[in-house]
């Protein structure tokens, strides 16, 4: 399997971030592809476009000034199947790509990932301190169905407050 490209240009409000993709989105080569994953559903629900997307459509995120890419590129069952130094590594490979993009925001999906990859043990959902560059960065739940504890109706919440202030 290769690597999953990144739906990135130029002038993004927001740039996601997913953890690694999984074994179907490595497979079809579009980013949350898992039926049971809520991102795309998320998305519209929150605001951030009009319609849901399918998956097969995420270059039309371009549009609406959003992006997608991941920390680590290596396509998992599960992101747990990562260990802290491919999180590290992405965490800084990311880094690399979001001074390059320059987006507004950053929308990392997984807390956990995210102190991980970041070193930043406290980092909580929402707003971070950090930046990187003049990007701000944000910690958004993991979309994927797994994570029981965020419904769709929680998540689209948890969307819509980064949207209101991109």
């Amino acid at each position: 399997m290769q690597a999953l490209p990144d739906v990135i240009g130029p002038g993004l409000k927001v740039l996601f971030c997913g953890i690694n993709p999984g074994l179907m989105s490595a497979e079809t080569g579009h980013h949350f592809a898992r039926p049971g994953n809520r991102f795309w559903p998320a998305l519209q629900l929150s605001g951030f476009t009009p319609r849901q997307l399918k998956p097969s459509e995420q270059r039309e995120l371009l549009e609406y000034g959003l992006g997608i890419t991941n920390v680590v590129d290596k396509p998992s069952a599960r992101a747990d199947e990562l260990t802290r130094a491919e999180l590290v590594a992405g965490g800084e490979s990311l880094v690399s790509k979001v001074l390059d993009v320059q987006p507004e925001w950053l929308a990392v999906l997984g807390v956990t990932a995210y102190r991980d990859a970041f070193a930043d043990r406290t980092a909580a959902i929402g707003k971070q301190d950090r930046t990187i560059g003049a990007t701000r960065v944000w910690i958004l739940p993991n979309p994927s169905g797994l994570n029981a504890h965020y419904t769709l109706p929680k998540l689209a919440a948890a969307f819509a407050e980064l949207r209101r202030l991109s």
